[in-house]
């Protein structure tokens, strides 16, 4: 009989105590699309479905604990980074990925909460478009960060989606997912997946639910499993984006909470 390889993930990024994004997403969605989950917590968050109500930030010495101790110790195929908030633990996170080169890097860039609030000081925006966005191959900015990134104001169209396209290229990355899920007034919902010479573009029906809490940071954890499994970036998205719309469509079977409840990672055990 042979022996299945199963591919270890690690992700980066703050805790949800609700259980619904950060970390906890990405453990869930890393497992339900067949790798093995490992973390490094950046943030504590007291959170639930209605917001955060604190955050209480792991000093980058430790950060940097966490990344050896699972580096030297377990063979890491891709990482997933999500929400980083100062510069110092920005620099930390960098000087880690650069020292044990893992083979794929997939940065969800949190940079502005749903209610519109910038979780980054400016600097620390500067510091992660400069040192960690150019390791990546592909980052994954909803349209207000993707604003906040060129410093543009947050587009409200399909067309001024894509006069976003030459300013994404500019960052450095191999590729951008461009997700348009913020143009709610839009039937479908349309992503672009854009590279140095290349646009492709992913449309699926946009699903009526109010319960789509963490989907950018199951998206980005469940492409940098794929990406594992695959080495397509394309098939990875693919895959990743089926993942995430069935999530979203499930979600309210769950019963989470009385606000913005998560998405359902597990719809599917045999998912792959």
């Amino acid at each position: 009989m042979s022996h299945i390889q199963i591919a270890n993930v690690l992700t980066i990024a703050g805790s949800d105590s609700g259980g619904g994004a950060g970390i906890q997403a990405d453990i869930k969605a890393i497992s339900a699309t067949g790798s093995y989950a490992c973390s490094v917590i950046t943030a504590l968050t007291a959170q639930n479905t209605q917001g955060v109500t604190g955050i209480y930030p792991v000093s980058p010495d430790f950060i940097e604990q966490q990344l050896d101790a699972v580096f030297t110790d377990i063979d890491i195929s891709a990482v997933k980074v999500g929400m980083l908030a100062q510069t110092e633990v920005i620099q930390a996170v960098v000087k880690k990925l650069k020292q044990y080169q893992p083979q794929f890097l997939v940065i969800d860039p949190v940079m502005v909460a749903t209610s519109g609030d910038l979780l980054l000081q400016s600097s620390a925006i500067q510091t992660l478009k400069t040192e960690l966005l150019p390791l990546a191959d592909v980052i994954t900015p909803n349209l207000p960060e993707a604003a906040t990134l060129l410093g543009v104001p947050v587009p409200n169209s399909e067309p001024e989606m894509v006069e976003m396209i030459s300013g994404l290229r500019q960052l450095g990355c191999k590729a951008v997912l461009l997700k348009g899920g913020h143009l709610e007034s839009e039937a479908d919902s349309t992503d672009l997946l854009i590279t140095a010479d290349s646009v492709e573009t992913f449309t699926v029906k946009r699903i009526n639910t109010q319960n789509t809490h963490g989907t950018g940071c199951t998206l980005s954890s469940a492409i940098a499993s794929y990406l594992t499994q695959s080495k397509s970036l394309i098939e990875a998205v693919t895959k990743g984006k089926a993942y995430i719309s069935n999530a979203i469509a499930h979600a309210d079977e769950l019963n989470v909470g009385k606000g913005h409840g998560p998405v359902h990672h597990f719809f599917d055990q045999s998912v792959k």
